[in-house]
């Protein structure tokens, strides 16, 4: 079959597609899934280069999110919602081929709403922006979130959610066309260009010189963010996509009677497995309404465009979430967003 197969740490720009790679074989809790479309994400950046914190043994197949249907032939193990054919979406090591094998319990159905681009992102980036804003900060309607990297992957659904959750919305990025994005497909109620000088001044001017009750950051920006938090305020480090871990000043955290506090999903697995299909339950409600719905970046990539894909993504050249479409199958959606 046709896979990213990665041999030894190596910048991504070096890997191949080829088309002789090994089909998976399912065992356990396992099943094969056609992959029809799969998501990009930084992480598979740092993974090739053995810079992620998973590193599975080599030979290793690159790609980590996916949508398709449930393989014909596969095995269905005991327990296991599924049967071959089902529309799935998902999590596991090896996404960037024309087949998968995934523990079925990191699995969902796909919405009949939703095509398999749109639901190739999902398995990520919705949960982790839905447990942060509601199951760690503890949004209430009318309160106030700063977004910063408001147009990437994460940073839209942010403010997409925090939106259909009854807050004021403001979308921070670094370029005009990235903020139109925010206002455009994100519903942000406000945007701030933080390449600006004291862009926090006009963030504190939205606010009437309240400051935000959230900060949302998967970028590395907490510490200046601070400068425009509120009193009691509630700031969400996510990830660090600047390249930076930051060092915060933690007399501003005392003074400001603040809460930093941090999300990774991942974790749930193993620490806390009962919250997630609370998490899910909550989200795919949300889809199933229209409140809420994927955004993709407007290049979709072919498999053989995955290195392409990826610098594109470290350049942050991409906005929403960037997908690679592994089959063109025509894909049917039973009622449009």
């Amino acid at each position: 079959m046709r896979a990213y197969v990665v041999n030894e740490w190596v910048n991504p720009s070096q890997l191949k597609l080829v088309d002789d790679a090994p089909e998976p074989e399912a065992t356990g809790d396992e099943i094969i899934v056609d992959v029809y479309s799969s998501a990009l994400n930084f992480f598979d950046i740092l993974q090739a280069q053995g810079k992620y914190q998973i590193k599975p043994p080599f030979p290793f197949t690159l790609g980590a999110e996916f949508a398709g249907k449930v393989a014909k032939g596969s095995p269905i193990p005991k327990g296991c919602p599924y049967k071959p054919g089902d529309r799935v979406f998902g999590s596991a090591q090896g996404c960037f081929a024309d087949k998968v094998a995934v523990k079925w319990q990191a699995a969902n159905r796909l919405p009949d709403n939703l095509t398999f681009d749109q639901g190739a992102g999902l398995y990520i980036t919705w949960p982790t922006s839905y447990e942060a804003l509601v199951g760690r900060a503890e949004l209430k309607p009318g309160e106030s979130v700063l977004v910063n990297a408001a147009a990437g992957g994460v940073g839209i659904v942010a403010v997409q959610l925090a939106k259909a959750l009854g807050a004021t919305v403001i979308a921070a990025a670094g370029s005009q066309a990235k903020l139109d994005i925010c206002k455009t497909y994100g519903g942000a109620d406000y945007t701030v260009n933080y390449t600006t000088k004291d862009w926090q001044k006009e963030v504190l001017r939205i606010t009437s010189g309240k400051g935000v009750d959230i900060v949302y950051d998967p970028v590395g920006l907490i510490a200046d963010s601070l400068k425009c938090i509120a009193f009691k305020g509630r700031a969400l480090v996510i990830g660090f996509a600047a390249g930076q871990i930051e060092k915060l000043p933690l007399n501003i955290v005392l003074l400001k009677n603040i809460t930093v506090m941090g999300l990774h999903w991942g974790l749930y697995t193993s620490k806390e497995p009962s919250r997630i299909p609370i998490v899910w339950e909550e989200l795919l409600g949300l889809f199933a309404s229209g409140r809420i719905k994927p955004i993709i970046y407007d290049k979709v990539f072919s498999l053989d465009e995955v290195t392409v894909g990826l610098d594109a993504l470290e350049r942050r050249q991409t906005w929403g979430k960037a997908i690679v479409r592994i089959k063109d199958e025509k894909q049917r959606i039973v009622a449009k967003l």
